[in-house]
């Protein structure tokens, strides 16, 4: 059996982390992709040799060759695509974050479970190389009993102020909460709440703050958390889209040893013990989220599972929201038609 998809946004993430995974996973073939800009989506198409493109993503949906969606847009029309697929009884590969909320990640979840259809998310962390190594290293006890977690995240102005392309005058989508959900928070944060539950577990306890520091939009660009996870762990974790650094440091401290990573970056994972340091490097996927597309493949062909489902993806959208949700005067709502009424940006 192969697994048709279709893609619903072939934009700039399908040039190269997914679209080729599609064709190149064993047992999956790319037969369609949509994009509402029909000569863009037939560009598309041809580029990467796809016999069928859309400009309707109904059409995409009922074209009888397509088996699964993956839904590549932005998150403000991820529960709306996803339906679409729902509703034809055919499984979805989501983009991350899940949704704008965890309001509308539930939705889209409770559709799935009522129609028994699978429904995917795409961290695809959770099937790289470094991190399932990092994991094998925690369920070996080579950290020993893991006391704590700390995570920090810093980047440039300059860097956020090019987070996505936008026409003169409008901002990237990735500051436009209608579209993304929040800031950058959202699309950049949702990564490493994601990997630290896969790594450690549920995050639980989740309290933090948000803020707006350089007007360069009404959202967020400043978050601190601190939560524990399961046997008590406890954690802290940083976003600042503002820094003079750049800085990107996962640390998993226990009382034989630390896990020393990054989130984005591809050096080796390392871990530091009394024995001196170890090093674990692995080549970087030439189409990073291969990996998590052949895992939804085999669990749709019968012969796996895949580590990033709706479940836990739903669990990332939910801290988001916890830390988030004082910022934004609640967030289970359509929070981003006031603005105007946002605690946190109100006055600015």
């Amino acid at each position: 059996m192969t697994i048709g998809w279709g893609i619903i946004g072939c934009g700039a993430v399908c040039e190269q982390k997914s679209g080729p995974g599609f064709q190149a996973a064993r047992g999956s073939r790319l037969v369609a992709v949509m994009r509402r800009d029909a000569a863009l989506a037939a560009d598309f198409a041809r580029r990467h040799g796809v016999p069928r493109w859309y400009a309707d993503a109904d059409a995409l949906v009922d074209d009888p060759e397509v088996d699964a969606v993956y839904v590549a847009t932005p998150p403000g029309s991820h529960l709306e695509h996803a339906l679409r697929a729902c509703r034809a009884r055919k499984p979805a590969y989501v983009e991350k974050p899940m949704a704008r909320s965890h309001a509308e990640s539930t939705r889209m979840l409770a559709a799935f479970e009522r129609a028994g259809v699978p429904l995917f998310v795409a961290y695809y962390r959770r099937a790289l190389p470094r991190f399932l190594r990092a994991r094998q290293l925690i369920v070996e006890g080579r950290l020993g009993t893991i006391a704590s977690v700390d995570y920090v995240y810093a980047t440039a102005r300059s860097r956020v102020e090019h987070a996505g392309s936008a026409a003169p005058g409008r901002l990237p989508w990735r500051l436009d909460a209608q579209q993304s959900g929040g800031g950058l928070f959202l699309d950049v944060g949702c990564h490493t709440l994601d990997i630290i539950d896969f790594l450690l577990g549920p995050l639980e306890g989740v309290g933090g703050h948000a803020r707006n520091l350089g007007d360069l939009a009404a959202v967020e660009d400043a978050v601190a958390m601190a939560f524990t996870v399961a046997g008590g762990v406890v954690g802290t974790a940083q976003w600042n889209f503002l820094s003079a650094e750049e800085a990107d440091r996962l640390e998993i401290r226990g009382t034989d040893g630390v896990l020393c990573l990054s989130t984005f970056g591809h050096e080796p994972v390392r871990l530091a013990a009394s024995g001196g340091d170890e090093l674990f490097d692995f080549a970087r996927p030439e189409h990073i989220e291969q990996p998590l597309i052949q895992t939804v493949v085999d669990e749709l062909e019968g012969r796996g599972h895949c580590p990033s489902r709706a479940e836990s993806a739903l669990r990332t959208a939910w801290v988001m929201d916890q830390v988030l949700s004082a910022y934004y005067g609640r967030r289970d709502d359509e929070f981003w038609q006031r603005p105007e009424t946002w605690p946190g940006w109100a006055g600015r």
